[in-house]
């Protein structure tokens, strides 16, 4: 009898330790699932540090599709669009004024062909202290309207000093799960004084 009770016992706990390990496998799947899951939106990172003088500080993000074509501007520095006017002087935009200002966003976004309000939509003040800066893309258009699936292009591109400049870049799709994008730089001319401007860039599916 008392066997047989203990035969029961050990039974009863057997099965009251199913679900438990059902439970930690489910919760195991749904870990391995929530990290591959497909990304929402993009989120480009990097550090900052303000550099002296005139003829630096300016950057740009923005987004293009397969095809070349600029589908969004993420951010554009203030007197890049701006332009920073003296009394006695006639407005004008600092892209104008500085040629060499961010120039391939300027030339990808046609911004000559964009109105003041249209580029006020995604233009910010320059950074006035060093820290890590952050924009983020929600797979949308300039118009607030979702972008078609495929292949798309992040693009960073920083004036470190007159015509010293740096574009980092990299491919992915909005199909891609989440994770880092792989990105490359290309250095226009090389500037030791003004390197540190914009470093540790990241653009990461979210």
């Amino acid at each position: 009898m008392r066997q047989k009770k203990l035969f029961i016992a050990i039974l009863a706990a057997m099965l009251l330790s199913v679900p438990v390990i059902v439970l930690g496998i489910k919760s195991s799947d749904a870990q391995e699932q929530s990290q591959a899951r497909k990304a929402k939106s993009l989120e480009v990172s990097f550090d900052y540090q303000r550099q002296a003088g005139p003829g630096s500080n300016q950057y740009a993000v923005w987004i293009e599709n397969d095809k070349g074509d600029v589908v969004k501007t993420l951010f554009v520095t203030s007197y890049t669009t701006k332009g920073r006017t003296r009394p006695g002087e006639e407005p004008m935009r600092g892209y104008v004024k500085r040629p060499a200002c961010v120039p391939t966003w300027v030339k990808s976004s046609k911004a000559a062909e964009q109105t003041d309000q249209q580029l006020d939509a995604f233009t910010g003040a320059t950074p006035q202290a060093d820290g890590t800066q952050t924009v983020t893309w929600d797979f949308t258009d300039q118009a607030g309207k979702a972008v078609p699936k495929g292949t798309y292009k992040v693009f960073v591109e920083a004036t470190l000093i007159f015509d010293s400049d740096i574009i980092y870049s990299g491919t992915f799709s909005t199909k891609d799960k989440a994770g880092d994008i792989v990105l490359t730089s290309t250095l226009t001319k090389e500037d030791e004084a003004h390197k540190n401007m914009v470093t540790n860039v990241k653009a990461v599916l979210k």
